[in-house]
């Protein structure tokens, strides 16, 4: 996964200089060698590399110790608020127009995913921001380009406008938009053209398109799996053009980072989406400091929470979370749970979100095969309606019974009807606060390596979590 080797030697170099009561110049030069080498080895620009380490040294030595932080603390909070600042500071969103229709020009190198980016993109705004959105096929040269994009458009039930590929994409882009002005579209995404590498014809056609339509945002997809040489591309993009922001795309792949640490110090622009896998739901928009917590090990509450409030209705949340205090969870609300879980994503990313979480060992194990889950599936049709609203009289003639309805063996009943128990206590301890009980349940999966990860990281986390919860108080008030 994305950062994951980053983010394990940044959590090592500030876990080192938590184990010392005070610190020390030396310790200090020594955390920060690690640093350094975690971030050359992520492939970030050298002097992006040269900057960062500098900016948290001077910050650390200069520092006057927070009250209720120790030094190590201010240290892991120094190097989050700069790693934070690295990626931008904070979210820049679209900048939809005054007069509809905002339109939106795509731009890109082949292979980046910028196709498949405009329909994700198209597809969030449409659910999240209630836009109505239209495709507009501008890349007439790549085979298939156009009947991609037609494709994505039946799959999300967005309307594509094409003029076939004998038309120039300058003409196409024009007549888009006063066709999304007459029919009511708010919103227009103009799939260009991409090339292998950056060439004057690209560029040309690209500015043209620019000056025909004026687009409110010109946004870059970048392929994160590039390391630095992302920046470049983005550089020599934004030289010509002028985009307004960046997109990144398989940030769910092997990639070290090195582009998202890179990009905005190296272009000035802001990273508004990353493309986070390869369903076309797997888009997020980029918040800085919820990526820095997550490389530092601190979690990700507000990303992890907002991905629960696009699966789960209020009203039932509430209902399952009744459910779960009064111990009457059955087997009806597992397998609805187990739905509305696998759309949020795999199960070990999910549990990552979950400050101090991120540390535990084994986390491959939780993720769900799709076979496996429908043989779960299988096991629970196979029980009666009465057996499922009440798991515990599922003696052992029932199961078997179960297991030759579904064509199990007794031991697979068993083992699911135990994971069953197992998850019931988990979401009682965590709906009833007793965080004590889901620690030792959850250190269990850790080999060892236990629920807490590094104190001074979840002491910052915490006191972040805090200021969140205030900022939000604050802002119900205001509505």
């Amino acid at each position: 996964m994305a950062f994951e080797s980053l983010s394990d030697r940044l959590q090592g170099a500030v876990q080192t200089m938590g184990k010392k009561g005070k610190i020390t110049e030396g310790d200090l030069k020594e955390m920060m060698r690690e640093v350094r080498l975690a971030l050359l080895e992520a492939d970030v620009n050298f002097k992006v590399v040269k900057d960062f380490v500098k900016r948290v040294n001077e910050r650390a030595l200069n520092s006057e110790v927070l009250q209720s932080l120790s030094p190590a603390q201010q240290v892991v909070k120094i190097v989050n608020d700069e790693l934070t600042d690295l990626m931008g500071g904070e979210h820049v969103d679209i900048q939809y127009a005054t007069t509809p229709p905002t339109v939106i020009m795509m731009a890109g190198l082949q292979g980046a995913g910028k196709t498949t980016t405009v329909g994700k993109l198209a597809n969030f705004l449409k659910k999240n921001d209630h836009k109505k959105p239209l495709l507009v096929a501008g890349d007439i040269y790549r085979p298939a380009a156009i009947n991609q994009l037609q494709t994505l458009g039946q799959q999300l039930d967005i309307p594509v406008f094409t003029l076939g590929d004998q038309v120039s994409p300058v003409e196409i882009a024009k007549q888009a938009v006063e066709h999304a002005k007459l029919q009511g579209y708010d919103l227009v995404f103009i799939d260009t053209a991409g090339r292998l590498q950056i060439d004057e014809r690209l560029m040309t056609e690209l500015k043209d398109i620019k000056v025909a339509v004026q687009p409110n945002e010109i946004l870059l997809t970048v392929d994160s799996m590039t390391g630095q040489e992302a920046a470049n591309v983005a550089k020599a993009f934004d030289e010509e053009l002028d985009v307004t922001g960046v997109v990144l795309t398989k940030l769910d792949g092997d990639t070290r980072g090195g582009a998202a640490l890179s990009i905005v110090s190296v272009t000035g622009k802001p990273i508004k989406f990353t493309g986070t896998g390869e369903k076309l739901t797997e888009i997020e928009r980029f918040y800085p400091d919820r990526m820095s917590n997550r490389i530092l090990g601190m979690g990700d509450m507000l990303t992890l929470i907002e991905k629960a409030q696009a699966e789960f209705d209020e009203n039932e949340a509430e209902a399952m979370a009744a459910k779960m205090r009064e111990n009457t969870y059955d087997f009806n609300d597992f397998i609805k749970q187990m739905d509305q879980m696998n759309n949020m994503g795999p199960l070990k990313d999910i549990i990552k979100l979950i400050p101090g979480m991120s540390k535990l060992g084994n986390l491959d194990q939780l993720n769900i095969d799709p076979k496996q889950m429908a043989h779960t599936k299988a096991i629970i049709q196979s029980m009666t309606p009465y057996e499922r609203e009440n798991p515990d009289s599922i003696n052992q003639s029932r199961r078997r019974r179960i297991a030759n309805g579904s064509a199990s063996t007794v031991q697979e009943v068993n083992r699911l009807i135990k994971q069953f128990n197992e998850s019931r206590k988990m979401m009682s301890a965590m709906t009833n606060g007793n965080m004590g009980a889901l620690q030792n349940m959850m250190g269990g999966l850790g080999g060892g390596g236990g629920f807490g990860g590094n104190r001074n990281q979840n002491r910052v986390a915490e006191l972040q979590a805090k200021q969140m919860a205030r900022k939000l108080k604050k802002a119900k008030k205001k509505r």
